[in-house]
């Protein structure tokens, strides 16, 4: 009985949002543009409108989680093409190549969050993590379970509510998806050892013999490891991380150029092409979009 009230009140919670959200979008005169809000805790929300092609193939290292709010969102994902209506939840699991454009002319409205594994592997306490296929879901409990983080775009949420909402996402996820655990010979310490080193070396090359010397695993053991947890491999989480502190120097105005070289890119060249792959735009078109809906 218990899991039926619950079905029965996540379809409401679905419901609610699904009239909610389903409104003209605020187009600004079709520009495209993307509204961010900050930052905090290994999560990152937006929200954005395109009207023809969103972004090129491309692929991160997080979660992205949302919703389309209005038109239809298309996108290759997996050999396929997945079409985004409102009312659906979007999964996308880490290091899955993707791209966005619009299924109609009118263009479409959508809502993101982007999470950190190693939050959900914490919630998770160290189970595989959640995979759901073909990157699509009408699940009313995936769609209750990201109501508290896809809204309230505009400002921070509170530091208790957004962890108590990262847990019951993790929880939702892992329900959905029926996540196997994994071998028994994985070693958690050993990855979050690595990890840590990694963000204390942003600026500089890390080989695969330090981190295995910093985490105590063997250099194949730990890839291994690394990318069951964490959803990539080494190298590329830390390019994400560089990636990180690139888009935060943008924003608080340093030229591409001194962006990359803080980030320990070799240059401007070098950071563009790992941004591009990254996020499926330039550096420049991201830092457009953003300032046209500041306008």
């Amino acid at each position: 009985m218990r899991h039926g009230r619950d079905a029965h009140e996540a379809s409401a919670i679905q419901e609610r949002s699904r009239r909610a959200e389903q409104r003209p979008p605020d187009v600004h005169g079709k520009r495209d543009w993307i509204r961010r809000a900050p930052a905090q805790g290994g999560v990152e929300r937006i929200e954005a409108f395109f009207q023809h092609n969103g972004y090129a193939l491309h692929r991160h290292d997080t979660y992205a989680i949302g919703r389309t709010l209005a038109g239809v969102q298309s996108f290759h994902y997996r050999r396929g093409v997945c079409n985004s209506l409102p009312g659906g939840t979007i999964v996308l699991h880490p290091d899955e190549a993707h791209d966005g454009q619009a299924g109609t002319d009118e263009g479409f409205r959508y809502r993101m969050l982007y999470v950190e594994p190693a939050l959900f592997q914490a919630a998770l306490g160290g189970k595989a993590l959640p995979f759901i296929e073909g990157g699509l879901s009408d699940d009313p409990r995936l769609a209750a379970a990201t109501q508290a983080l896809l809204q309230g775009i505009h400002a921070a949420l509170d530091p208790l509510e957004q962890d108590d909402a990262v847990y019951d996402l993790a929880h939702a996820l892992d329900a959905v998806s029926g996540a196997r655990p994994l071998r028994a010979s994985a070693d958690f310490r050993a990855a979050l050892l690595a990890r840590d080193y990694l963000h204390a070396a942003l600026e500089r090359p890390v080989t695969l013999d330090e981190l295995a010397a910093a985490s105590g695993r063997d250099r194949w053991s730990l890839s291994r490891d690394f990318r069951a947890f964490f959803g990539t491999s080494p190298h590329r989480y830390l390019t994400m991380r560089r990636l990180d502190a690139v888009r935060e120097a943008l924003l608080c105005g340093q030229t591409l150029a001194e962006a990359a070289a803080a980030a320990g890119f070799a240059d401007q060249s070098h950071m563009t092409r790992h941004f591009t792959a990254a996020y499926g735009v330039t550096p420049s078109r991201w830092l457009k979009m953003l300032r046209s809906q500041s306008r």
